[in-house]
């Protein structure tokens, strides 16, 4: 991937498997707008360990220099409007999104796309991971929602066995 815009939940699901680093790693630019910035700075101010994407030297914050014609959707928060804003922008980027709204309309705006999963597949695949497996125990423990389909599916993926590490 050559630039990638990424959202808070993605962002703040990676900072918490100590796997931030996958970002720059699968992507040659970072990009986050400032309503993810401003998401990731309201949750830390609640107490939680998340980063702050301005102090990350591969991070590059870019607001949104126009705000193209959205569908109208009540539901979307301003980090996944941003993002979605800056995909149409900058066509040639991959969105991270995981939320299933924005996703939606990612795909019916013909954004390229993927999510934390997708980065986890690209990471083990890259040699960054060794697993998947346990990242998704780590991520459900997380309250991130993986369905058993979904699960069955990225492990299939990943290329490991579906029994291991499922904790059931």
């Amino acid at each position: 991937m050559l630039e990638v815009v990424c959202n808070t939940s993605p962002f703040q699901y990676l900072y918490q498997l100590d796997l931030l680093h996958i970002l720059p790693a699968l992507s040659e630019r970072v990009v986050v707008p400032p309503a993810v910035v401003d998401e990731l700075a309201a949750g830390r101010a609640w107490g939680i360990q998340l980063p702050d994407p301005a102090t990350l030297a591969w991070v590059t914050l870019l607001r949104p220099a126009s705000e193209p014609a959205l569908p109208l959707v009540n539901d979307l928060g301003p980090g996944e409007t941003e993002v979605l804003m800056l995909g149409l922008e900058r066509r040639e980027a991959v969105v991270i999104l995981d939320d299933a709204l924005a996703r939606r309309v990612a795909n019916t705006l013909g954004l390229q796309l993927t999510g934390t999963l997708g980065l986890l597949l690209d990471a083990k695949e890259a040699g960054l991971v060794p697993a998947i497996a346990p990242l998704l125990d780590q991520l459900q423990a997380l309250r991130f929602r993986v369905s058993a389909r979904t699960r069955a599916a990225v492990l299939a993926l990943a290329g490991e066995e579906p029994g291991t590490n499922e904790g059931s």
